[in-house]
């Protein structure tokens, strides 16, 4: 759990018999870094290791029978190994949320510092090490696309994986809710943890580079920026003319509901985004950079539409498309609530997953 969250309990995991909370380390400290650097271990998953977490799965491995241990990302491989290394029967299940080399070698990539270029190369060379070691000693993996798969597959072809996409709630965001004070489909959204590089960095961009053009164009309202643990540099943005960055809500859903598009202008990470499939699910039309919508099944201007993160001319006629036509707002609307409900609903995704887990599970 993070820290100063509530401890979530059965009520809200109705599915558990029973759940145990363990507050997360703190993370990137200096000493954690320099093991990072200097060990075997990378930085990300140092980040998730502690002797408490690393107690209570030794604790559950003696005292119960379980067929499985499902570890909710690569980042918690230690416990995993520890695991299986006190009960040799226990079958170890990975679900990647993404590829977290590729994540790394991607930011190595984009970024301009040459100390992070040079921390995210070994890092990204360490993770790909963690992951060969994990494609080839667990039992399964869950992946949420069919070209990670076939990634992963090119490092273990006898690895067992099965796409198990990412998910929304649909009746949720399909409910119907009052838009914030003062929406009139004038303002842009853009929806995602402030805390995670990917976003911050695309929110940084993309109110400094193309909204200023984009709002003197097109005259609209507002760029909404919403999301937890912003930092400096988003905060920031608000001084900019027209931006608003409102940090944690307690619902996103009256932001998008105000809405005349949802952008994804993300020029870096990895794996897919619920923040479409959230949109889309609100009834929202949904302008992406291909990074961005990497991994969901969309079509390019029949349930979004794709702009490069940089096309600062392609930003400006994709919104300006969508504030003046509204058979297109319509279409993409209509289109992206149809691939949601059809593909990406959870309820229909846990059936599938829990299929998935079986057919592994049951006597051959």
């Amino acid at each position: 759990m993070d820290p100063g969250a509530a401890r979530l309990t059965v009520n809200e995991l109705p599915f558990c018999r029973e759940v145990i909370g363990i507050r997360k380390p703190a993370a990137y400290g200096v000493t954690k870094t320099a093991r990072g650097i200097v060990g075997r271990w990378p930085l990300p998953i140092l980040n998730y290791t502690s002797p408490e977490m690393g107690a209570a799965v030794s604790w559950l491995t003696d005292a119960r029978d379980f067929d499985m241990i499902h570890l909710d990302s690569i980042h918690m491989m230690r416990y995993a190994q520890a695991a299986t290394a006190r009960k040799p029967t226990l079958r170890a299940i990975y679900n990647w949320h993404n590829i977290e080399s590729e994540a790394m070698h991607r930011f190595s990539a984009t970024t301009t510092s040459y100390a992070r270029r040079w921390y995210a190369a070994q890092t990204a060379r360490k993770l790909e090490t963690a992951e060969s070691e994990i494609l080839r000693s667990a039992f399964g993996h869950i992946v949420c696309s069919g070209r990670e798969r076939e990634q992963l597959r090119r490092i273990a072809p006898a690895a067992r994986i099965e796409v198990v996409e990412n998910g929304v709630d649909t009746r949720y965001f399909g409910e119907p809710v009052a838009a914030i004070p003062g929406a009139a489909r004038r303002h842009l959204v853009f929806v995602g943890a402030m805390d995670y590089f990917p976003n911050s960095e695309a929110a940084v961009f993309f109110a400094n580079h193309v909204w200023p053009r984009m709002r003197s164009s097109l005259g609209v309202a507002e760029l909404t920026i919403v999301g937890a643990h912003p930092g400096p540099q988003v905060r920031a943005l608000s001084e900019l003319s027209g931006v608003k960055v409102t940090g944690m809500v307690p619902d996103v859903r009256p932001y998008y509901r105000g809405a005349l598009a949802a952008v994804v202008p993300l020029r870096t990470g990895a794996g897919t985004r619920l923040k479409i499939l959230e949109a889309m699910a609100a009834g929202v039309p949904v302008i992406s950079t291909p990074l961005g919508a990497e991994g969901l099944e969309v079509t390019d201007g029949e349930n979004i539409l794709l702009v490069n993160p940089d096309d600062t001319e392609g930003w400006i006629e994709h919104v300006a498309n969508v504030a003046e036509s509204p058979a297109l707002s319509e279409r993409l609307t209509a289109g992206g609530r149809q691939l949601v409900q059809t593909r990406y609903d959870w309820e229909m995704l846990g059936a599938k997953l829990r299929k998935t887990y079986e057919g592994w599970l049951s006597p051959r």
